[in-house]
C-alpha cells in the first residue's frame, strides 16, 4: 500500500516538473519572440527615419546622431546599402530607358521641343493617340543609380492621357503662372499633334470670368476650345455625361465596349476627343456636383473624354496621374513618386502659342465651312446600300463631317418639328434625296403626304413641265388639308401591308424584315417610309376621322418597325395635337426627333437646344430628345432650283422602269377619260357598274355602284349644286355605255331643268359616237316617258335601260297630276323605282334637296334608292337614307357623300369628276 502511494507521488512530481519546464520553454521563445519585435520594430523605426533624410545625408543628419552607437542602426545602414547597390545596379540604365520611352510613346509634338512644332498644323487623324505626353524633365545623382556620386542622369518625364488616363494637378502657393503654362503646353501638344477638329477642349475656371489661358482666344471663336460659365459647372458637367451615354449607347450597339476599341477595330474616327479642363480654388466642390463630377469620370475615358483637374480636391474613379508643384518650377508626380524632382518645362513664347492657336482656329473654320452643298450629301454611286438592316443617310453636316439620321429597329419614327420658314421642307427634301441616291427602289418605298396648302412633294410626280418622278416614290398627295380622309386611307393601306408583311413572317417563321428578306430573297419586301407633312391636321375635329387615324397610327408606330415600315411625322406646331397628349404611344415610339431652329416641344421638355439653333440648321436627336443626343447640323440647300431636280431625273433616268407614283391632288378635280377605272372599262355580260366619283384611297379607284337585277339598285343625287349633279350623272352614264356594245343599251335622257338641256344634249352626243341611241326628252315630256317605262316592265326581256333624269323635283307638280281612274305619273315613277331594277331598268335621277327626294318615294320608299351621293346637303337630313346612322357631313366645295346600302357600313367621301365645260373647250 505505501509502496502505491509512493508511486504516485513520482508521477504527479513528474508530471508537474515536465509541466514547469515546457512552461519555461513557451516563456522563453515568448521573451525570444518580444525581444526579436522589439529589435524588428527598432530596425522598422530606424530604417523609416533613415528613409525621411535619404540614405546619403545619414551619418551627417542631426536626427540620427543619438543613434549611431546603436547595433541596430548598423545593420539598418548595411541593409539599406545593400538594397540600393542591387537594384541601381539593375536600373543603372535607367535614365537611357525612360529617355527611350518617352521618345517612342511621346513621338512628335507630344515629346519634342516647341520649336520643332509650334505653330504648324497637325497631321494625325487615326486611331490611335500618343501613349504619353511631355511636361519637364528629372535628374539623378549618378551614385543612386549605381554611378559615382556627383555626376547627374537625366531622363524626360511625360504624363499619359488621351484615352489612358485623368490628370490631377495641385498648385504650391503663386504658382497660377505655373500651373498654367503647364496645361498650356500639353494642351497644345494635343492641339498640333491631330488634324484642327479632331480635339475639342472645355475650360471652365471657378475663379474668372474671362481670360482662362488667354493665348487660345483664337480658338474659342470655334467649336475646339469652348469656355464654361464659371457659375454653371452643373452645365459643362452635363454635357459630358451626355457624350458619355451617347458614345456609350453608338459604341455598344456597334459591339465595342469603348470608343477606342471601336476606332481601332473599324479604322475610322467617329468622335472627336475631348479634354476639359477645370480649375478649381482648392476648396471642395458642392456635394451634387462632385457626385456629378465622380460619374462623369467613371465614364469619361471609355467615351475619349479626359479630365485636367486643377487644386480641385477629390479621388476620382478610374485611372488618374497626379502633379504637385513644389515651387513655380519644380514638382513630383505619381509617375516618377515622390523621392524625384521633375522640372517642368518653362512656358512657351505667348506670342507663338498665340499664333498658332490663330492658326489652328483658322483651319478649323475652314474645314467648318467645308462641304455643304446639296451634292456633298449624294454618294458616289447610287443605289449601292441594302435597307436589309437599317436606312442610314447623311442629312447635313457638323464641322464638315456628315451626321446621318438612322432609321431602323431602335430608332423606327421620326418626328420633325418647326415653324414655318426653319427649313422644315428643305430638311425633307435632303433626308428624301440623300435617302433614295443610296437605295434603290427595290430597297425603299416612299409614301408622301403634305396636308398644308402647298405643294411641298408636286415635283416628285410627273409634271406638264418635267416628265421625269422620284422612282422611289409609290404616292404623293399634296393639297390635302381638307381631305382628312386622304391620310386615314393612306394608314390603312400601311395597316393593309403591315398585315401581309406579318402573315409572310409568320409563313417564314421569322420576327423581322430582315429575317424575311433573308427567308424570301426573290419576294418584294422594301422598306417603306411614310412622310406625312402636316400631320396635325389629321386630328383636326373630334369625330371618327381622328378616332380611326389614332387608332391605326398607334399600331403602326407600335407593329411596324419589326416589319420596315417606318413613320415620319413632321408639323409645324405640335402643341395643339390633343389626340395624342393623352396617347402618347405615337411619340414615345419617334425615337428619332428633328427639330428646326425654334421649334418647340419636339424635343424633350428641357431640351432648349432648337431654341438658339441657326438658320439653315436643326438639331437631329436619336435618343427621344434627351439633351444627350442632340446633334447640331448644317442642312445644305436642297430645294433649291436645278438642285433635287438634278438628282430626280438622274435616279429616273437609272430606274424609270418601275413606274410613277400615284399622285394624289386635292386641289384639282379628277378627270374622267384619265381615270384607269374608266379606261379599263369593257362590256360586260351583267352587273354593269356607274362611276360616280373618285374614291379617296392610296390606289387610283372609283366608286361605282352596281346596277344588278336586284330590289333597290337605283341611284339618287341629292343636292342644289348644278356643276357637281351635272358630273356625278354624265358619269355614271357614260361608264355605263362603255359597258355594253352598240346598241344593246337603251338610254333615256330627261331634262326638268332648261339650264341643263346643252350638257344633256352633248352627253347624248357622246353616247351615240358609241353606237348607242339614246332618247332626250323636255320637261313636259317626260310624266309621259315615265308612264311608258314603267308600262314596258311587263315587257318580257325588255333589255337594259336606263333612264337618267335631271332635276325631277322640277316636275313634281306634272308627276302629281292625275287623272280620275288613272295612276299619277308620280305613281309611275314609284312603279319604276320599286320594279325596275328588278327588270333591267334603272333610275339615275337628280332631286335637288333631300326632302323633294322622300316626297318623291312617299312613306317607306327609301329603300327603293340603294345608293346615292349628296353634294350641298347637311349630315343630319341623310339619316333616313343611311340605315338611320348619324352622319357627320358638311358640305365641301369639290366634295361628295356616297352611299351604297349593299357594299358600305358608312357613307365615304367621294370626289366628282371634272366636267370640261363649254367655256373650257
Amino acid at each position: 500500500m505505501r509502496r502505491k502511494v509512493v508511486e504516485q507521488r513520482a508521477r504527479v512530481t513528474n508530471a508537474f516538473e515536465a509541466l514547469r519546464h515546457q512552461i519555461g520553454l513557451a516563456l522563453g521563445a515568448a521573451r525570444n519572440a518580444r525581444l526579436d519585435a522589439e529589435d524588428a520594430l527598432t530596425k522598422l523605426r530606424l530604417e523609416k527615419l533613415v528613409l525621411s533624410v535619404g540614405l546619403d545625408h545619414a551619418e551627417d543628419d542631426p536626427k540620427l546622431a543619438e543613434h549611431r552607437g546603436e547595433p541596430a542602426m548598423a545593420s539598418v545602414l548595411s541593409w539599406l546599402h545593400t538594397v540600393r547597390s542591387r537594384f541601381y545596379a539593375d536600373w543603372a540604365d535607367g535614365p537611357a530607358q525612360l529617355r527611350d520611352l518617352v521618345a517612342s510613346e511621346a513621338d512628335g509634338p507630344a515629346g519634342r521641343p516647341a520649336g520643332e512644332w509650334l505653330g504648324t498644323l497637325g497631321r494625325i487623324d487615326g486611331t490611335e493617340p500618343p501613349g504619353l505626353w511631355r511636361i519637364g524633365e528629372a535628374t539623378v545623382d549618378g551614385l543612386s543609380v549605381g554611378g559615382t556620386r556627383g555626376t547627374t542622369h537625366s531622363f524626360d518625364v511625360a504624363v499619359p492621357l488621351l484615352d489612358e488616363s485623368h490628370l490631377s494637378i495641385t498648385s504650391a502657393p503663386k504658382t497660377r503662372h505655373t500651373v498654367d503654362a503647364l496645361v498650356e503646353n500639353l494642351l497644345m501638344r494635343v492641339l498640333s499633334t491631330f488634324t484642327p477638329g479632331a480635339v475639342k477642349v472645355h475650360l471652365w475656371d471657378v475663379g474668372q470670368l474671362t481670360a482662362v489661358l488667354p493665348n487660345f482666344y483664337a480658338l474659342s471663336r470655334t467649336s475646339a476650345v469652348t469656355v464654361h460659365d464659371p457659375t454653371r459647372l452643373v452645365d459643362l458637367l452635363d454635357e459630358l455625361a451626355g457624350h458619355i451615354r451617347r458614345i456609350h449607347t453608338h459604341t455598344m450597339q456597334a459591339g465595342y465596349p469603348t470608343l477606342r476599341a471601336m476606332r481601332k477595330a473599324t479604322g475610322k474616327r467617329v468622335e472627336p476627343w475631348r479634354i476639359a479642363v477645370l480649375y478649381g480654388n482648392g476648396e471642395n466642390l458642392a456635394p451634387e456636383h462632385l457626385r456629378d463630377l465622380k460619374r462623369v469620370a467613371s465614364g469619361a475615358l471609355a467615351a475619349g473624354i479626359s479630365l485636367v483637374l486643377v487644386d480641385v480636391p477629390t479621388v476620382l474613379g478610374g485611372s488618374v496621374e497626379t502633379i504637385s508643384l513644389l515651387d513655380d518650377r519644380r514638382a513630383i508626380t505619381s509617375m516618377t513618386g515622390s523621392g524625384v524632382e521633375v522640372w517642368l518645362d518653362p512656358p512657351l513664347p505667348p506670342g507663338q502659342v498665340a499664333g498658332a492657336a490663330a492658326r489652328i482656329a483658322e483651319a478649323v473654320i475652314t474645314k467648318q465651312g467645308g462641304p455643304r452643298s446639296f451634292a456633298d450629301l449624294l454618294p458616289t454611286e447610287f443605289g449601292k446600300e441594302c435597307s436589309a438592316r437599317e436606312l442610314r443617310a447623311p442629312v447635313g453636316f457638323y464641322e464638315g463631317e456628315p451626321v446621318e439620321v438612322v432609321i431602323g429597329d431602335a430608332t423606327p419614327h421620326a418626328l420633325i418639328g418647326g415653324p414655318s420658314g426653319s427649313g422644315k421642307t428643305n430638311f425633307l427634301y435632303a433626308l428624301l434625296g440623300s435617302l433614295a441616291a443610296r437605295y434603290s427602289p427595290d430597297e425603299l418605298a416612299l409614301y408622301l403626304l403634305d396636308f398644308k396648302e402647298g405643294v411641298s412633294f408636286a415635283g416628285l410626280a410627273p409634271g406638264k413641265k418635267d416628265e421625269s418622278w422620284l422612282p422611289h416614290a409609290r404616292l404623293v398627295g399634296v393639297n390635302v388639308n381638307t381631305d382628312r380622309e386622304f391620310g386615314l386611307a393612306l394608314l390603312r393601306f400601311l395597316s393593309d401591308e403591315l398585315r401581309r408583311r406579318s402573315a409572310a413572317a409568320k409563313e417564314y417563321e421569322v420576327t423581322n424584315i430582315a429575317e424575311l428578306r433573308a427567308a424570301d430573297p426573290d419576294g418584294h419586301w422594301p422598306r417603306i417610309v411614310a412622310v406625312i407633312d402636316e400631320f396635325q391636321y389629321l386630328f383636326a375635329g373630334r369625330d371618327s376621322v381622328t378616332a380611326m387615324a389614332t387608332a391605326l397610327l398607334e399600331d403602326l408606330a407600335r407593329r411596324g418597325r419589326s416589319q420596315g415600315i417606318h413613320l415620319v411625322l413632321a408639323s409645324q406646331d405640335i402643341a395643339g395635337i390633343d389626340a395624342f397628349w393623352g396617347k402618347p404611344a405615337v411619340f414615345e415610339q419617334c425615337t428619332l426627333r428633328i427639330a428646326m431652329p425654334k421649334a418647340r416641344r419636339v424635343l424633350a421638355e428641357s431640351n432648349q437646344a432648337a431654341v438658339s439653333a441657326p438658320r439653315w440648321h436643326a438639331v437631329v436627336n436619336h435618343e427621344s430628345g434627351i439633351s444627350h443626343g442632340n446633334q447640331l447640323v448644317h442642312v445644305p440647300d436642297a430645294s433649291a432650283k436645278d438642285t433635287f431636280p438634278v438628282l430626280q431625273r438622274q435616279l429616273w433616268q437609272r430606274y424609270a422602269t418601275h413606274g410613277g407614283p400615284r399622285l394624289f391632288d386635292g386641289a384639282v378635280a379628277p378627270q374622267l377619260d384619265e381615270s384607269p377605272a374608266f379606261t379599263t372599262l369593257e362590256p360586260a355580260k351583267d352587273r354593269p357598274r356607274a362611276l360616280v366619283g373618285q374614291s379617296i384611297e392610296v390606289m387610283d379607284n372609283a366608286h361605282a355602284v352596281e346596277l344588278a337585277s336586284a330590289p333597290g339598285r337605283n341611284l339618287a343625287v341629292l343636292g342644289s349644286s348644278t356643276a357637281e349633279a351635272l358630273s356625278v350623272l354624265e358619269a355614271a352614264t357614260r361608264s355605263l355605255a362603255r359597258q355594253y356594245p352598240p346598241g344593246a343599251v337603251e338610254f333615256v335622257l330627261g331634262c326638268a331643268i332648261d339650264t341643263c338641256a346643252d350638257e344633256v344634249r352633248a352627253l347624248a352626243d357622246d353616247l351615240a359616237a358609241l353606237g348607242h341611241k339614246p332618247v332626250v326628252t323636255s320637261a313636259s315630256d317626260i310624266p309621259t316617258v315615265v308612264a311608258d317605262q314603267a308600262a314596258r316592265l311587263s315587257e318580257p326581256d325588255g333589255g337594259p335601260r336606263f333612264v337618267v333624269l335631271y332635276g325631277v323635283d322640277a316636275v313634281s307638280p306634272a308627276l302629281e297630276r292625275k287623272e280620275p281612274g288613272k295612276p299619277s305619273g308620280l305613281d309611275h315613277l314609284r312603279t319604276l323605282l320599286k320594279q325596275g331594277p328588278v327588270k333591267g331598268t334603272h333610275v339615275l335621277g337628280w332631286w335637288r334637296g333631300v326632302a323633294r327626294l322622300k316626297d318623291t318615294l312617299g312613306f317607306g320608299g327609301t329603300e327603293d334608292i340603294g345608293a346615292w351621293v349628296a353634294l350641298d346637303v347637311q349630315g343630319s337630313e341623310l339619316a333616313a337614307f343611311c340605315a338611320g346612322q348619324v352622319v357627320h357631313w358638311s358640305p365641301r366645295a369639290g366634295r361628295a357623300l356616297f352611299f351604297d346600302r349593299s357594299t358600305h357600313a358608312s357613307p365615304e367621301v367621294t370626289i366628282p369628276f371634272h366636267r370640261q365645260e363649254a367655256s373650257d373647250a
